[in-house]
């Protein structure tokens, strides 16, 4: 979560030297190159007939329907922003194991649901356009709309999980973003000629550290956990992105905002409300 956290500020930088799509390409491309490396550690494979849908639905969710929103919404929301969306993600993900994976999902989870909803509508709402963001209210409709992806990412990596490792599920998303995102990148905008360290040093941290790194860990911790449990951790995402943006990207929230992202908290607490203690780690309820 650290890392993803960190992701935002990186790729706000790369937004500034290189078109987005072409940083989302590079990412990709840096990310297969390591897996290829390191592809005699790839795992047991036991792949299954029909399997291949819930592959393909796995990968056009994320990375590339995802990273086409959260390209277009750090285009117009600033990372603190988009780093609050976030949050609204363990909640959607509640749902949708509600409806898919038969978890049980209580009165209080939908009310913290809706309250967070309310939250993030509250904190988009309550942006003014500045050097950071932009149109926040489209950036960050964009990020909820990524957030839906990472939703069904989620779930169908939690029924991929039993019979393929982390390592491959990681591996096919960078492979399969690297040729989707190749030619949609080059029809976007053209190559620049000249990058800044800076600049390049954020597409190799994408694509190394985040693409790599936090992909490869959250997908061993969703194979391990139920769904829902591990998608519980994303709510560190906003708390990680609002330092780290305040730290390099200069960005703060106003007062309404705080209040609004207060709101998304609660909510998210609100949800993870146990009145009895909770099954053991890694069982389905």
């Amino acid at each position: 979560m650290a890392l993803w956290g960190s992701s935002f500020i990186a790729l706000k930088l790369a937004f500034q030297e290189l078109p987005p799509l072409w940083v989302i390409f590079g990412r990709m491309a840096l990310g297969s190159l390591v897996f290829l490396l390191a592809w005699r550690w790839r795992g047991p494979l036991a792949y299954r007939a029909g399997d291949w849908k819930y592959l393909l639905g796995l990968t056009v969710c994320e990375p590339c329907l995802y990273f086409i929103f959260e390209a277009m919404a750090l285009q117009h929301t600033s990372a603190s922003q988009a780093g609050m969306i976030t949050a609204l993600l363990p909640l959607l993900v509640a749902v949708g194991a509600f409806m898919f994976l038969h978890e049980r999902i209580t009165r209080t989870t939908l009310a913290g649901f809706l309250l967070a909803v309310l939250g993030a509508v509250w904190l988009s709402l309550a942006g003014a356009p500045d050097e950071h963001a932009a149109a926040p209210l489209l950036g960050n409709f964009y990020e909820f709309l990524a957030m839906l992806c990472a939703t069904g990412y989620t779930l169908l990596l939690k029924h991929l999980s039993a019979r393929y490792s982390a390592f491959f599920l990681t591996a096919m998303q960078a492979f399969i973003g690297s040729l989707f995102f190749l030619p949609v990148a080059a029809l976007s905008a053209p190559l620049p000629s000249e990058l800044s360290l800076l600049g390049g040093a954020s597409v190799i941290y994408l694509g190394v550290v985040v693409t790599v790194g936090a992909y490869g860990l959250y997908n061993f911790g969703v194979s391990r956990l139920p769904a829902s449990q591990a998608s519980g951790f994303i709510n560190l995402i906003p708390v990680f992105t609002l330092v780290l943006a305040a730290l390099f990207l200069g960005e703060s929230l106003n007062g309404v905002q705080m209040l609004a992202a207060g709101l998304v908290f609660v909510g998210v607490g609100l949800s993870q409300w146990r009145s009895r203690p909770a099954p053991p780690a890694g069982i389905l309820d």
